[in-house]
């Protein structure tokens, strides 16, 4: 592992006062109402929007972790990266129900669509779920990216860009995280793109590294009968988690009501969606040129996580590899300033504001500063128990995503495709799967200390995959059964919530908010998602 040179440390400090001073600009620029802090003014165009959906999901973990995936016979995990048609599911199905409702948070749909119960249960089971998964996952890989780049020790690095990240996110709001986020994803693609072609060229090409690992390390499609990943179950608990992820979570969909109105939103969807085929390129496969390398002896790495911060030190020259340290620090402060932010609009609009309805604008604003605050502070306080984590950091973010995904992604999506569901299925769903995912993680945590023949040890042990396909399944047919069995909504409430229930106006204004150039590139998208999926088959 090379350390960085002065060159580099250049490098890092340019884009840091570059960072530093389009964070200035905006909280000079930001005003102190609730729509401006958590929305941006909701008035941001779409290349933006699809930049920060991006950022937000292409964090240090994911870079990690991805790399990790390729370097680690674990390719058919590549499915996660190449949802870019759901990223289009985002603008071209739910935006609209979204935006037409002029909701702050995903919580706040639901209780425009069911009850203020719904909206209870999935604003504290999201805060938790970020707690669990992004922040803290994030925080470990940032951990790890800095103290392997910088040559600093992991608590400092981590605690470091923690406070950094806090530090504009609290004072600046959306608007900071979303220009911010901007910068990031533009160096991220340049130093990663970089890096694969340097990489490939270091190997001899794409066939000289087929011929190392052979054809049958590039397959995705593994067996049905497959211990690890059957591909029917890859394939339909990818898809429930992307949905969720995509789509339902606050965590992204809240770039797209940043927008200045529908035809914006989907456009920056579009374009996220354009660039969410990049991750393929840019990190799955220098995680396979590391491994070639390794297996030919001429890098070394201990552990898959390893792969990316490794070879990028070995292979880049002086300069540029500060340049591509940059973009994954750059990575690591737009997932964690996404999440910040995030949180800190859950409580405050989804908690605070329920309870102190009266609460003045300045007021909810400083409540969401102090929210995040603490959300940074227990951030800190969980990197010691993430650091604690084995196995590759990625699959341990997709297993937990199995279980948290399949409740909320019926509820959405049976709520905007079928009008018949009412606010009793929708609550009892989210409860009943909150406590299915808590009990499926904690059976699988003491697993070895149940009877093997047993009902719980064979929940425990079931593949995470099938069990997601399973639970949603489960899922479905719970609410649709207790929907049926209680009262039918009333036709007032849900009036351009549900497909249903859509007034001929708001069809036509939707009909006028694209054109066949929206058409053309999503199609265009599609036909480049299935390619990928006919490329990695192992021949």
């Amino acid at each position: 592992m090379q350390q960085l040179d002065n060159l580099d440390w250049i490098s890092i400090s340019l884009y840091f006062l570059l960072l530093i001073g389009i964070a200035v600009w905006v909280i000079r620029k930001k005003e102190d109402n609730t729509e401006d802090y958590f929305l941006a003014g909701r008035n941001i165009g779409w290349f933006v929007v699809g930049a920060s959906i991006f950022a937000s999901n292409i964090g240090s973990e994911h870079v990690v972790g991805l790399a990790g995936t390729g370097a680690s016979n674990k390719l058919p995990l590549l499915i996660y990266e190449i949802h870019a048609w759901v990223v289009l599911m985002l603008g071209w199905v739910f935006l609209p129900f979204y935006a037409r409702s002029g909701v702050f948070t995903m919580p706040e749909f639901l209780e425009k669509r069911f009850d203020a119960r719904s909206r209870w249960v999935l604003s504290i089971f999201s805060i938790v779920a970020y707690v669990l998964t992004k922040i803290s996952v994030t925080i470990y890989a940032g951990g790890v990216v800095v103290s392997a780049l910088l040559g600093i020790d992991f608590w400092t690095g981590a605690i470091a860009t923690v406070v950094l990240t806090g530090i504009y996110t609290v004072l600046g709001g959306m608007r900071a995280v979303v220009y911010t986020e901007t910068l990031q994803a533009i160096l991220l693609v340049v130093g990663a793109a970089v890096l694969t072609f340097i990489g490939l060229d270091k190997v001899g090409g794409w066939g000289s590294m087929v011929d190392t690992l052979g054809p049958e390390y590039f397959n995705m499609w593994r067996p049905a009968t497959d211990p690890d990943f059957p591909w029917p179950s890859l394939f339909i608990t990818s898809t429930i988690v992307g949905i969720w992820y995509w789509c339902t979570d606050q965590y992204i969909v809240q770039r797209t009501l940043t927008a200045r109105n529908i035809k914006e939103g989907r456009r920056g969807t579009i374009f996220g969606a354009l660039l969410k085929l990049l991750p393929v390129f840019l990190f799955l496969i220098p995680g396979v040129i590391a491994l070639t390398l390794k297996m030919r002896g001429e890098l070394h790495w201990d552990n898959a996580d390893e792969a990316f911060p490794v070879l990028m030190s070995n292979l880049l020259p002086s300069g540029l590899r500060g340049l591509v340290a940059a973009g994954l620090l750059a990575a690591l402060m737009s997932s964690l300033a996404s999440v910040f932010n995030s949180c800190s609009t859950l409580f405050t609009v989804d908690v605070y504001k329920k309870l102190r309805p009266n609460a003045p604008e300045k007021k909810l604003v400083r409540t969401g500063q102090i929210a995040t605050v603490f959300v940074v502070i227990i951030g800190i306080i969980w990197i010691p128990i993430m650091a604690n984590i084995s196995g590759v950091l990625y699959e341990y973010l997709q297993s937990v995503q199995s279980y948290i995904a399949p409740p909320i992604t019926a509820v959405f999506l049976l709520g905007i495709f079928y009008k018949r569901i009412n606010a009793t299925g929708a609550f009892y769903t989210l409860v009943m799967g909150i406590v299915v995912a808590f009990l499926r993680i904690t059976l699988e945590l003491v697993k070895h200390n149940l009877d093997a023949d047993g009902v719980l040890f064979y929940l425990g042990d079931m593949n995470f995959l099938t069990f997601g396909a399973w639970f949603f399944l489960f899922c479905l047919i719970f609410m649709v059964v207790v929907s049926l069995l209680t009262k039918a909504p009333d036709k007032e409430q849900i009036v351009n919530l549900t497909f249903g229930t859509i007034t001929e106006e708001e069809k036509k204004r939707n009909k006028s908010s694209y054109n066949w150039v929206d058409v053309t590139v999503s199609i265009i998208i599609i036909l480049i998602v299935i390619g990928i999926m006919i490329f990695f088959n192992g021949k």
